[in-house]
Protein backbone atom coordinates (compact mmCIF):
# COMPACT_ATOMS: atom_id res chain seq x y z
CA UNK A 1 0.00 0.00 0.00
CA UNK A 2 0.81 4.05 -0.84
CA UNK A 3 -0.77 6.11 1.99
CA UNK A 4 1.18 9.32 0.78
CA UNK A 5 1.88 9.67 -3.75
CA UNK A 6 5.39 9.87 -2.42
CA UNK A 7 5.50 6.10 -1.01
CA UNK A 8 4.72 4.94 -4.56
CA UNK A 9 7.35 7.75 -5.94
CA UNK A 10 10.13 5.91 -3.31
CA UNK A 11 9.08 2.28 -3.96
CA UNK A 12 9.46 2.93 -7.45
CA UNK A 13 12.41 5.23 -8.09
CA UNK A 14 14.36 4.32 -5.06
CA UNK A 15 14.10 7.80 -3.47
CA UNK A 16 13.54 9.20 -0.05
CA UNK A 17 11.30 11.91 -1.28
CA UNK A 18 8.51 12.85 1.73
CA UNK A 19 5.32 14.72 -0.07
CA UNK A 20 2.04 15.40 2.40
CA UNK A 21 -0.06 14.46 -0.45
CA UNK A 22 -2.07 11.27 0.35
CA UNK A 23 -2.87 8.73 -2.39
CA UNK A 24 -6.71 8.98 -1.66
CA UNK A 25 -6.88 12.59 -1.87
CA UNK A 26 -5.02 12.24 -5.23
CA UNK A 27 -7.26 10.27 -6.62
CA UNK A 28 -10.05 11.51 -5.52
CA UNK A 29 -9.10 14.75 -6.92
CA UNK A 30 -8.63 13.11 -10.27
CA UNK A 31 -11.85 11.87 -10.11
CA UNK A 32 -13.25 15.19 -9.97
CA UNK A 33 -11.62 16.86 -12.81
CA UNK A 34 -11.46 13.50 -15.30
CA UNK A 35 -15.68 14.18 -13.97
CA UNK A 36 -15.70 17.71 -15.04
CA UNK A 37 -13.69 17.13 -18.15
CA UNK A 38 -16.49 14.32 -19.38
CA UNK A 39 -19.64 16.81 -18.03
CA UNK A 40 -17.95 19.64 -19.95
CA UNK A 41 -17.91 17.64 -23.10
CA UNK A 42 -21.81 16.60 -22.29
CA UNK A 43 -22.75 20.07 -21.51
CA UNK A 44 -21.72 21.36 -25.16
CA UNK A 45 -23.20 18.04 -26.84
CA UNK A 46 -26.29 18.61 -25.10
CA UNK A 47 -26.11 22.98 -25.97
CA UNK A 48 -25.41 21.84 -29.43
CA UNK A 49 -28.68 19.59 -29.92
CA UNK A 50 -31.01 22.29 -27.87
CA UNK A 51 -31.50 20.38 -25.10
CA UNK A 52 -29.83 23.34 -22.49
CA UNK A 53 -29.21 26.81 -23.32
CA UNK A 54 -27.40 29.81 -22.10
CA UNK A 55 -28.47 32.35 -20.00
CA UNK A 56 -27.79 35.66 -19.08
CA UNK A 57 -26.21 37.26 -16.52
CA UNK A 58 -25.67 41.11 -15.42
CA UNK A 59 -21.95 42.22 -13.86
CA UNK A 60 -21.11 44.92 -12.26
CA UNK A 61 -17.29 46.49 -13.18
CA UNK A 62 -15.77 49.69 -12.14
CA UNK A 63 -16.43 49.36 -8.45
CA UNK A 64 -14.78 50.94 -5.94
CA UNK A 65 -13.49 48.93 -2.99
CA UNK A 66 -15.30 48.04 -0.07
CA UNK A 67 -15.09 47.54 3.06
CA UNK A 68 -16.48 44.65 3.78
CA UNK A 69 -14.42 43.15 0.86
CA UNK A 70 -11.75 44.89 2.24
CA UNK A 71 -11.95 43.40 5.41
CA UNK A 72 -13.16 39.57 4.25
CA UNK A 73 -9.76 39.71 2.16
CA UNK A 74 -7.76 41.00 4.89
CA UNK A 75 -8.82 37.60 7.45
CA UNK A 76 -8.65 35.17 4.90
CA UNK A 77 -5.43 36.13 3.54
CA UNK A 78 -4.07 35.89 7.21
CA UNK A 79 -5.73 32.92 7.86
CA UNK A 80 -4.00 31.98 4.64
CA UNK A 81 -0.90 33.13 5.46
CA UNK A 82 -0.86 32.05 8.91
CA UNK A 83 -1.18 28.54 7.88
CA UNK A 84 1.10 28.34 4.79
CA UNK A 85 3.83 30.26 7.13
CA UNK A 86 3.22 27.83 9.79
CA UNK A 87 3.79 24.55 7.04
CA UNK A 88 7.21 25.90 6.07
CA UNK A 89 8.64 25.87 9.59
CA UNK A 90 6.66 23.17 10.52
CA UNK A 91 6.82 21.10 7.46
CA UNK A 92 7.69 17.53 8.94
CA UNK A 93 4.51 17.78 11.00
CA UNK A 94 2.60 18.81 8.19
CA UNK A 95 3.63 16.15 6.11
CA UNK A 96 3.03 13.73 9.00
CA UNK A 97 -0.77 14.51 9.23
CA UNK A 98 -1.94 17.17 7.10
CA UNK A 99 -5.66 16.69 8.28
CA UNK A 100 -4.62 17.11 11.48
CA UNK A 101 -2.30 20.32 10.89
CA UNK A 102 -4.62 21.68 9.03
CA UNK A 103 -7.12 22.20 11.94
CA UNK A 104 -4.67 22.89 14.50
CA UNK A 105 -3.22 26.17 16.04
CA UNK A 106 -0.06 26.06 14.53
CA UNK A 107 1.03 28.33 12.09
CA UNK A 108 2.26 31.90 11.94
CA UNK A 109 0.47 35.22 13.03
CA UNK A 110 3.66 37.58 11.19
CA UNK A 111 3.59 36.02 8.11
CA UNK A 112 0.10 35.90 8.18
CA UNK A 113 0.29 39.56 8.98
CA UNK A 114 2.33 40.19 5.95
CA UNK A 115 0.79 37.97 3.62
CA UNK A 116 -2.70 39.72 4.28
CA UNK A 117 -1.44 43.24 4.42
CA UNK A 118 0.03 42.77 1.05
CA UNK A 119 -3.03 41.31 -0.33
CA UNK A 120 -5.79 44.05 1.04
CA UNK A 121 -3.39 46.27 -0.45
CA UNK A 122 -2.96 45.26 -3.93
CA UNK A 123 -7.07 44.28 -4.33
CA UNK A 124 -7.08 48.13 -3.55
CA UNK A 125 -4.89 49.56 -5.72
CA UNK A 126 -6.60 47.18 -8.20
CA UNK A 127 -9.85 48.34 -7.67
CA UNK A 128 -8.60 52.26 -7.81
CA UNK A 129 -7.18 51.97 -10.82
CA UNK A 130 -10.14 49.88 -12.09
CA UNK A 131 -12.98 52.26 -10.93
CA UNK A 132 -15.89 53.86 -12.61
CA UNK A 133 -18.08 56.68 -12.11
CA UNK A 134 -20.93 55.39 -11.59
CA UNK A 135 -19.99 51.95 -12.00
CA UNK A 136 -20.64 49.62 -15.68
CA UNK A 137 -23.58 47.20 -15.55
CA UNK A 138 -23.31 44.96 -18.63
CA UNK A 139 -25.25 41.55 -19.37
CA UNK A 140 -23.00 38.71 -20.39
CA UNK A 141 -24.04 35.31 -21.99
CA UNK A 142 -22.97 32.35 -20.16
CA UNK A 143 -23.22 29.19 -21.91
CA UNK A 144 -24.25 25.67 -20.42
CA UNK A 145 -20.34 24.06 -20.24
CA UNK A 146 -19.00 27.21 -18.88
CA UNK A 147 -20.80 26.17 -15.73
CA UNK A 148 -19.01 22.77 -15.27
CA UNK A 149 -17.05 23.77 -12.28
CA UNK A 150 -19.35 25.89 -10.49
CA UNK A 151 -21.63 21.94 -10.81
CA UNK A 152 -18.43 20.39 -9.82
CA UNK A 153 -17.73 22.59 -6.93
CA UNK A 154 -21.73 22.35 -5.65
CA UNK A 155 -21.75 18.35 -6.12
CA UNK A 156 -18.55 18.15 -3.89
CA UNK A 157 -19.65 20.48 -1.33
CA UNK A 158 -23.46 19.19 -1.47
CA UNK A 159 -21.54 15.85 -1.32
CA UNK A 160 -19.69 16.18 1.49
CA UNK A 161 -22.55 16.58 4.11
CA UNK A 162 -24.68 14.45 2.36
CA UNK A 163 -21.84 11.84 2.83
CA UNK A 164 -21.21 13.10 6.32
CA UNK A 165 -24.95 13.05 7.52
CA UNK A 166 -25.35 9.42 6.46
CA UNK A 167 -22.52 8.69 7.84
CA UNK A 168 -23.47 9.72 11.36
CA UNK A 169 -26.74 7.72 11.02
CA UNK A 170 -25.00 4.80 10.39
CA UNK A 171 -22.28 5.21 12.94
CA UNK A 172 -24.69 6.75 15.67
CA UNK A 173 -23.34 5.34 18.47
CA UNK A 174 -19.37 7.22 17.32
CA UNK A 175 -21.47 10.88 16.82
CA UNK A 176 -23.09 10.87 20.61
CA UNK A 177 -19.50 9.70 21.90
CA UNK A 178 -18.10 12.95 19.94
CA UNK A 179 -20.03 14.48 17.91
CA UNK A 180 -17.63 17.03 16.82
CA UNK A 181 -15.03 14.93 16.02
CA UNK A 182 -17.06 12.85 14.01
CA UNK A 183 -18.74 15.79 11.84
CA UNK A 184 -15.33 17.31 11.19
CA UNK A 185 -13.09 14.85 10.87
CA UNK A 186 -11.81 13.90 6.90
CA UNK A 187 -12.62 10.04 7.59
CA UNK A 188 -16.50 8.92 7.77
CA UNK A 189 -18.29 9.19 4.57
CA UNK A 190 -21.04 7.42 3.46
CA UNK A 191 -21.63 7.58 -0.86
CA UNK A 192 -25.07 7.23 -1.22
CA UNK A 193 -25.26 10.59 1.33
CA UNK A 194 -23.47 12.38 -0.95
CA UNK A 195 -24.80 11.04 -3.95
CA UNK A 196 -28.84 11.81 -2.68
CA UNK A 197 -27.47 15.51 -1.47
CA UNK A 198 -25.38 16.32 -4.38
CA UNK A 199 -28.24 15.28 -6.68
CA UNK A 200 -30.42 17.46 -5.46
CA UNK A 201 -28.06 20.26 -5.08
CA UNK A 202 -26.65 20.29 -8.35
CA UNK A 203 -30.34 19.72 -9.75
CA UNK A 204 -31.95 22.83 -8.43
CA UNK A 205 -28.70 24.68 -9.51
CA UNK A 206 -29.19 23.50 -13.27
CA UNK A 207 -33.16 24.51 -13.16
CA UNK A 208 -32.35 28.03 -12.43
CA UNK A 209 -29.67 27.86 -14.87
CA UNK A 210 -30.57 26.97 -17.95
CA UNK A 211 -30.12 23.16 -17.58
CA UNK A 212 -33.53 20.85 -16.61
CA UNK A 213 -32.96 18.78 -13.83
CA UNK A 214 -33.46 15.56 -16.16
CA UNK A 215 -30.51 16.94 -18.82
CA UNK A 216 -28.64 17.60 -16.03
CA UNK A 217 -28.70 14.01 -14.33
CA UNK A 218 -28.21 12.22 -18.24
CA UNK A 219 -25.04 14.67 -18.49
CA UNK A 220 -23.48 13.86 -14.97
CA UNK A 221 -24.67 10.04 -14.80
CA UNK A 222 -21.28 8.90 -16.63
CA UNK A 223 -19.15 11.34 -15.16
CA UNK A 224 -20.38 9.98 -11.64
CA UNK A 225 -19.70 6.37 -12.08
CA UNK A 226 -16.01 7.33 -13.81
CA UNK A 227 -15.52 9.39 -10.64
CA UNK A 228 -16.35 7.03 -8.03
CA UNK A 229 -14.21 4.09 -9.58
CA UNK A 230 -11.26 6.30 -9.95
CA UNK A 231 -12.04 7.58 -6.21
CA UNK A 232 -12.20 3.86 -4.96
CA UNK A 233 -8.45 3.39 -7.16
CA UNK A 234 -7.72 5.73 -3.77
CA UNK A 235 -8.87 3.38 -1.56
CA UNK A 236 -7.23 0.33 -2.48
CA UNK A 237 -3.85 2.21 -2.65
CA UNK A 238 -4.03 3.52 0.47
CA UNK A 239 -5.64 0.77 2.30
CA UNK A 240 -8.45 3.05 3.94
CA UNK A 241 -10.44 0.32 5.58
CA UNK A 242 -13.22 -0.10 2.80
CA UNK A 243 -11.97 -3.83 2.52
CA UNK A 244 -13.68 -6.91 2.21
CA UNK A 245 -14.61 -9.19 4.46
CA UNK A 246 -11.89 -12.22 5.40
CA UNK A 247 -11.22 -14.16 2.33
CA UNK A 248 -8.89 -17.77 3.04
CA UNK A 249 -10.72 -19.35 0.23
CA UNK A 250 -8.16 -20.58 -2.67
CA UNK A 251 -8.42 -18.86 -5.59
CA UNK A 252 -10.75 -20.14 -8.49
CA UNK A 253 -9.07 -21.82 -11.03
CA UNK A 254 -10.38 -19.59 -13.67
CA UNK A 255 -8.80 -16.56 -12.15
CA UNK A 256 -5.43 -18.38 -12.05
CA UNK A 257 -3.89 -16.16 -14.75
CA UNK A 258 -4.72 -13.09 -12.18
CA UNK A 259 -1.89 -12.11 -8.99
CA UNK A 260 -3.41 -13.47 -5.71
CA UNK A 261 -3.80 -10.04 -4.44
CA UNK A 262 -7.03 -9.98 -7.10
CA UNK A 263 -8.67 -12.52 -4.91
CA UNK A 264 -7.21 -12.00 -1.26
CA UNK A 265 -5.01 -9.23 0.15
CA UNK A 266 -3.95 -8.49 3.96
CA UNK A 267 -3.20 -4.61 3.07
CA UNK A 268 0.61 -4.05 3.76
CA UNK A 269 1.19 -0.56 5.14
CA UNK A 270 -2.52 0.63 4.76
CA UNK A 271 -2.94 4.13 6.39
CA UNK A 272 -4.95 3.41 9.20
CA UNK A 273 -1.82 0.65 10.52
CA UNK A 274 -4.73 -1.69 10.86
CA UNK A 275 -3.37 -5.63 11.73
CA UNK A 276 -0.69 -7.05 13.10
CA UNK A 277 2.88 -5.50 12.70
CA UNK A 278 5.22 -6.01 9.48
CA UNK A 279 8.35 -7.83 10.92
CA UNK A 280 11.37 -5.54 10.25
CA UNK A 281 9.56 -2.37 9.28
CA UNK A 282 10.68 0.89 9.93
CA UNK A 283 8.52 4.26 9.87
CA UNK A 284 4.70 5.66 10.13
CA UNK A 285 2.82 2.62 8.07
CA UNK A 286 4.04 -0.41 9.26
CA UNK A 287 0.75 -2.89 9.46
CA UNK A 288 -0.81 -5.40 7.64
CA UNK A 289 -4.20 -7.33 8.31
CA UNK A 290 -3.97 -10.65 9.69
CA UNK A 291 -5.71 -12.20 7.70
CA UNK A 292 -6.47 -12.11 3.99
CA UNK A 293 -9.83 -10.39 2.73
CA UNK A 294 -11.38 -9.51 -0.50
CA UNK A 295 -10.16 -6.34 -2.18
CA UNK A 296 -13.43 -4.67 -2.78
CA UNK A 297 -12.15 -1.36 -3.98
CA UNK A 298 -10.58 -3.26 -6.77
CA UNK A 299 -14.15 -4.77 -7.79
CA UNK A 300 -15.56 -1.50 -7.50
CA UNK A 301 -13.46 0.29 -9.98
CA UNK A 302 -13.70 -2.54 -12.00
CA UNK A 303 -17.20 -2.43 -11.99
CA UNK A 304 -17.91 0.90 -12.38
CA UNK A 305 -15.63 1.14 -15.21
CA UNK A 306 -17.95 -0.74 -17.04
CA UNK A 307 -21.07 0.85 -16.36
CA UNK A 308 -19.57 3.90 -17.28
CA UNK A 309 -18.46 1.89 -20.98
CA UNK A 310 -21.82 0.94 -21.19
CA UNK A 311 -23.48 4.60 -20.08
CA UNK A 312 -21.02 6.29 -22.56
CA UNK A 313 -21.76 4.09 -25.56
CA UNK A 314 -25.67 4.39 -25.00
CA UNK A 315 -25.65 8.44 -24.02
CA UNK A 316 -26.99 9.44 -27.51
CA UNK A 317 -29.79 6.82 -28.18
CA UNK A 318 -32.35 8.36 -26.03
CA UNK A 319 -34.51 11.00 -26.84
CA UNK A 320 -36.84 11.24 -23.49
CA UNK A 321 -34.60 13.04 -21.11
CA UNK A 322 -34.02 11.25 -17.96
CA UNK A 323 -33.61 7.74 -19.22
CA UNK A 324 -29.47 7.37 -19.53
CA UNK A 325 -29.84 8.42 -15.70
CA UNK A 326 -32.78 6.08 -14.67
CA UNK A 327 -30.25 3.10 -16.09
CA UNK A 328 -27.40 4.63 -14.11
CA UNK A 329 -29.87 4.34 -10.89
CA UNK A 330 -30.37 0.81 -11.58
CA UNK A 331 -26.82 -0.23 -12.49
CA UNK A 332 -25.19 1.57 -9.55
CA UNK A 333 -27.86 -0.02 -7.31
CA UNK A 334 -26.86 -3.24 -8.54
CA UNK A 335 -23.01 -2.70 -7.95
CA UNK A 336 -23.36 -1.61 -5.06
CA UNK A 337 -25.88 -4.25 -3.37
CA UNK A 338 -23.61 -7.29 -4.77
CA UNK A 339 -20.30 -6.18 -3.09
CA UNK A 340 -21.87 -5.27 -0.03
CA UNK A 341 -22.29 -9.06 0.16
CA UNK A 342 -18.53 -9.26 0.74
CA UNK A 343 -17.64 -5.95 2.53
CA UNK A 344 -17.04 -5.77 6.18
CA UNK A 345 -19.62 -2.78 6.91
CA UNK A 346 -21.77 -2.05 10.12
CA UNK A 347 -25.28 -3.59 10.23
CA UNK A 348 -28.50 -2.20 11.19
CA UNK A 349 -31.07 -4.59 12.48
CA UNK A 350 -34.97 -3.29 11.51
CA UNK A 351 -37.60 -5.01 13.06
CA UNK A 352 -35.36 -8.45 12.52
CA UNK A 353 -33.79 -7.60 9.52
CA UNK A 354 -30.73 -7.27 9.13
CA UNK A 355 -28.70 -5.28 6.46
CA UNK A 356 -25.83 -2.90 5.86
CA UNK A 357 -27.46 1.09 5.30
CA UNK A 358 -25.71 0.48 2.10
CA UNK A 359 -27.71 -2.36 1.30
CA UNK A 360 -30.80 -1.00 2.18
CA UNK A 361 -30.61 2.28 -0.26
CA UNK A 362 -28.77 0.36 -2.93
CA UNK A 363 -32.23 -1.53 -2.68
CA UNK A 364 -34.12 1.76 -3.25
CA UNK A 365 -31.88 3.48 -5.95
CA UNK A 366 -32.40 0.14 -7.87
CA UNK A 367 -36.20 0.55 -7.25
CA UNK A 368 -35.93 4.53 -7.51
CA UNK A 369 -34.36 4.21 -10.80
CA UNK A 370 -36.98 1.12 -12.09
CA UNK A 371 -39.60 3.01 -11.29
CA UNK A 372 -38.55 5.87 -12.79
CA UNK A 373 -37.85 4.64 -16.16
CA UNK A 374 -41.21 2.81 -15.99
CA UNK A 375 -42.50 6.19 -15.86
CA UNK A 376 -40.44 7.57 -18.72
CA UNK A 377 -41.56 4.97 -20.84
CA UNK A 378 -45.19 5.54 -20.22
CA UNK A 379 -45.02 9.00 -21.27
CA UNK A 380 -46.29 10.07 -24.97
CA UNK A 381 -43.30 11.47 -26.84
CA UNK A 382 -43.11 14.60 -26.98
CA UNK A 383 -40.60 16.71 -29.23
CA UNK A 384 -37.58 17.17 -27.66
CA UNK A 385 -36.32 21.20 -27.04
Amino acid sequence: MYPRVSDFINDVFGTHLNLPIQSYGFFLALAFVCGGYLLNKELIRQEKAGHVWSTKRKTLTGQKAGFVEMVSIFVISLLVGFKLTGLVIHYQEFVNNPQAFVFSSTGNWIGGLILASAMTFIQYYLKKQKALDPPLVKEVEVRANEQTWSIVFIAVIFGIIGAKIFHQFENWNDFVADPLGSLFSFSGLTFYGGLIVATFGVGYYGENHGIPWKRMADSIAPSLILAYGIGRIGCQVAGDGDWGIVNLDPMPQWLSFLPDWVWAYRYPHNILNEGIRIEGCTGAHCFQLAQPVFPTPLYETTMSLLIFLILWSIRKRFKTAGMLFAIYLMLNGIERFLIEQIRVNNVLDFLGIKATQAEVIATLIFGLGLGFLIYLLAQKPKPTI
